[in-house]
């Protein structure tokens, strides 16, 4: 069926909700979920690093093994986790809105938000390791 000459869309078209002719259109996939996302790891982070960094400040002048009892205690070790996950997870979804903001081609813009996920990724493990691993060896000791 063609469009007619008084530039209306076909019949079929006509039959359809506003709501059925705009879905699927248009770049309003998850963006909402993104945002809202955005909010609640930065609403999460701010206990967090405040905990985080009123515990260094009083920390200060602790011997090594000091250090490792603190970061291998049970509550120590799940908030770094927590603080250690929704940092990069904060991370990499600010990066990747600033990419697709910023950065014209799309393959480009799928290499960097791939990229930029991976790094965030790798340094996350690497850092959640090091807390498990100073957290069990407490444990086992």
């Amino acid at each position: 069926m063609s469009h007619s000459t008084s530039g209306q869309p076909p019949r079929q078209a006509q039959l359809r909700t506003p709501l059925g002719r705009v879905r699927g259109a248009g770049s309003a996939k998850s963006g909402v979920h993104h945002w809202w996302m955005q909010r609640v790891t930065s609403i999460a982070l701010l206990p967090l690093t405040i905990w985080f960094v009123a515990s260094l400040a009083t920390s200060a002048g602790l011997t090594h093994a000091e250090a490792l009892a603190w970061i291998g205690h049970p509550f120590n070790a799940t908030l770094l986790l927590a603080l250690i996950a929704l940092t990069f997870h904060h991370t990499a979804s600010g990066l990747q809105v600033v990419i697709e903001d910023y950065t014209n081609s799309d393959t480009l813009k799928i290499a960097l938000i791939l990229l930029t996920k991976g790094v965030c990724w790798l340094l996350g493990i690497a850092a959640a390791l090091a807390v498990l691993r100073i957290a069990v060896l407490r444990v086992v000791a």
